[in-house]
C-alpha cells in the first residue's frame, strides 16, 4: 500500500487519501471500521460503469485480500465478495480494440489530464463538481484512463482469480466465474477461452443450485459460450440467463425466452426466491439486461434483414 501515491488519486466521492486506512480496516478487527472500509471499496470502482484513479492500485491490493487469512476469518464468505469486485473491475476494464485508441488520446494529452487531475484534488467540494460541466472533456478522458490502467493490469487479476475456480465452497467458485468471464474477455486471454469455456460449463453442468448455475451461465455468454442446452430449463431465472449470451442473438428460442421475461419482469427475479439475483445483476439491473438484449437482437436483425 506504501508504494502508492494515494494523494494523486481520486475515487468517486473525492481525494483518496483516505483509502489505504479503509483498506486497511479490511483485515482488522474493529467491526465498524470494516464496515466502513468495505463500504468505501466500492466507492473505489465506479460510477456509471467507469473506473476512477483509485480503482486500479485498489484492485492490486484486492488479489491480495483473496488469500490474506486476515480477511474475515470468521466468515469465509468475503472472498466472495472481492471476487464480485474485481468482476466489476473487470467490466469496467472491458476496452477491447478500443483501448488502443484510447492509449493515444491519453497519451498525447498527458501534461493536461495532470494538471486537471490536480486542480481536481485541490478543489471543494462544489469546485469538483463544476469541473465535470467544465466543456473540457478532460475529466472523461481522465476516467478513460483510469480505466486503461485497469486493463493494463487484467492479465493479472486473471492469474491470481483462476485458482478460485476449483475452490471448496461452491458459491466461491461461482464468484470466481463471475469474475473470470468478465476477466477473460481481455485481448490476452483469446487462446484461454476455449479451456475455460470447458471449465466453466462443467461446473455448470455440476451446478446443485439455480442461482449457481444462472451466474455460470452468464459468464459463459461473456465468453462467446454456447449456453443452448440450458434454454429449455424448468428454471425462469437459468434460462433467462442462458438466453441473454450475445452469441444467441438471432436464436428463436432464445429469443422467446427473453420476451416473456420482458413482458413480466419479476418473474426473473422472483424466480430466485430469497436469493438475490445472480452477482452480474448486482451491477446493472436484470430488467436493463433484458432490455438491451432484445433492443440489439431486434437491430441486429433489421440489419441482417437490410443487407439481405
Amino acid at each position: 500500500m506504501d508504494d502508492v501515491d494515494w494523494s494523486g488519486l481520486f475515487h468517486a466521492v473525492g481525494p483518496a487519501c483516505d483509502t489505504p486506512r479503509h483498506l486497511a480496516a479490511l483485515l482488522g478487527d474493529d467491526a465498524k471500521a470494516f464496515v466502513d472500509g468495505y463500504s468505501h471499496l466500492w466507492s473505489t470502482l465506479r460510477r456509471e460503469g467507469k473506473a476512477w484513479p483509485a480503482t486500479a492500485p485498489t484492485a492490486l491490493l484486492v488479489v491480495e485480500l483473496l488469500d490474506n487469512p486476515l480477511l474475515g476469518p470468521d466468515d469465509p464468505s468475503l472472498p466472495d465478495a472481492m471476487l464480485a469486485y474485481l468482476y466489476a473491475v473487470g467490466v469496467a476494464a472491458d476496452l477491447g480494440d478500443r483501448a488502443v485508441e484510447i492509449r493515444a488520446r491519453v497519451e498525447d494529452r498527458a501534461p493536461e489530464l495532470r494538471a486537471w487531475t490536480d486542480d481536481y484534488l485541490s478543489a471543494d467540494a462544489d469546485g469538483r463538481a463544476r469541473m465535470w460541466q467544465d466543456g473540457t472533456g478532460l475529466g472523461e478522458l481522465v476516467l478513460d484512463q483510469a480505466a486503461l490502467a485497469c486493463f493494463d493490469l487484467v492479465p493479472a487479476f486473471l492469474r491470481r482469480t483462476l485458482p478460485h475456480l476449483a475452490s471448496e465452497r461452491a458459491r466461491c467458485r461461482t464468484c470466481a466465474a463471475a469474475a473470470v468471464g468478465s476477466l477473460a474477455r481481455h485481448p490476452s486471454a483469446s487462446a484461454q477461452r476455449p479451456a475455460l469455456l470447458e471449465q466453466l460449463t462443467s461446473m455448470a453442468r455440476a451446478a446443485d443450485s439455480s442461482y449457481d448455475l444462472a451466474t455460470i451461465l452468464i459468464a459463459i455468454g461473456h465468453l462467446g459460450g454456447d449456453t443452448r442446452s440450458w434454454l429449455t430449463d424448468p428454471h425462469a431465472g437459468v434460462r433467462g440467463c442462458a438466453a441473454l449470451a450475445p452469441d444467441l442473438a438471432g436464436d428463436d428460442t432464445a429469443d422467446r425466452v427473453l420476451l416473456g421475461l420482458a413482458q413480466s419482469p419479476s418473474a426473473f427475479g422472483e424466480s430466485f426466491g430469497d436469493m438475490a439475483p445472480p452477482l452480474q445483476f448486482q451491477f446493472k439491473p436484470y430488467q436493463d439486461l433484458l432490455t438491451s438484449a432484445l433492443l440489439w437482437r431486434r437491430w441486429t436483425a433489421t440489419g441482417i434483414a437490410t443487407r439481405r
